[in-house]
């Protein structure tokens, strides 16, 4: 506890967090120079037998930053906090955000959304991320609009405990959230029922399209709740497959247009599946989105 009041302590100091923890400036973005994410989850096969080598490649392909995720109990993928960041330090990556679970699924797990959150949030500090993402729900928390009423306070209650630290909450949706409960999607009653500045979202934008919505239409409606992307592609095909960036049917152009409206600070290149080796996907999408005009 010594070291998450000192935590904490460093966090109401630091410069420019003191005064507003949660009103970023966007950064004006230029293709020339802008910066590319990556959630690493697209590469977890080639994390379990390579941790270093495979975010060394990343770091070689032109990736500037990385999500993080798999923590469990003080770790990921069995380095310490301490020795991940050296890594990431040595290979001059930074980590913007990382995802945890809810609990659910482990209730014995600490250092998740509802299991002694506050260990989460302390090793989130001391990695230097600015967001802690909780990114999927089980299907027996989300069955009802009342379940998802209750995460909302969970989730407003999480905000509390990582504005502590200076680290903005966040949640990351799926197709799941924009399904009618009774006339109703739960993505809307999640942002109608959070506290904007505790809890902001990071939009995948391959889920919201294949459940059959707009991104743009939720930025106008909701802007500067949007500081975090998924930005992945979908195959113009009727299983509406992952696709590299760039290859699909989502208008990025159109997207990237809009990241003042929506709040944008970082956004990370993912795909849940790849149906060619995923270090030469993530090539790809680098690739096409250093060719065009993110502005």
């Amino acid at each position: 506890m010594d070291r998450r009041k000192f935590l904490r302590a460093t966090a109401v100091a630091s410069a420019g967090l003191a005064a507003n923890p949660f009103h970023f400036c966007t950064p004006a973005l230029k293709n020339d120079v802008v910066e590319i994410g990556l959630q690493v989850y697209t590469l977890r096969e080639e994390l379990k037998t390579d941790v270093e080598g495979t975010l060394r490649k990343v770091a070689e392909l032109g990736y500037n930053y990385i999500e993080l995720f798999g923590y469990r109990e003080g770790k990921y993928f069995d380095y310490s906090v301490k020795d991940m960041r050296q890594l990431l330090d040595a290979l001059s990556l930074k980590v913007h955000s990382a995802h945890i679970p809810t609990g659910a699924a482990e209730p014995q797990l600490r250092g998740t959304v509802t299991n002694d959150l506050e260990r989460a949030v302390a090793d989130t500090k001391e990695m230097g991320q600015e967001y802690l993402v909780c990114p999927y729900l089980m299907d027996f928390e989300r069955t009802s609009l009342d379940d998802y009423k209750r995460l909302a306070d969970t989730f407003n209650r999480a905000g509390e405990t990582c504005k502590e630290y200076g680290i903005q909450f966040g949640y990351h949706n799926h197709d799941f959230e924009f399904f009618d409960f009774d006339g109703q999607k739960p993505y809307d009653v999640l942002l109608a029922e959070t506290d904007p500045e505790l809890v902001k979202m990071e939009l995948d934008i391959y889920w919201i399209k294949r459940a059959g919505y707009d991104h743009l239409d939720y930025f106008t409606r909701f802007p500067g709740r949007f500081p975090l992307w998924h930005v992945k592609d979908m195959e113009d095909s009727p299983e509406k497959a992952f696709a590299e960036v760039g290859s699909g049917v989502i208008d990025w152009n159109a997207a990237f247009a809009a990241q003042t409206t929506a709040g944008m600070r970082y956004f990370f290149v993912e795909q849940d599946v790849c149906k060619r080796p995923p270090l030469e996907s993530v090539a790809m999408s680098y690739k096409y989105l250093k060719s065009i005009p993110l502005r």
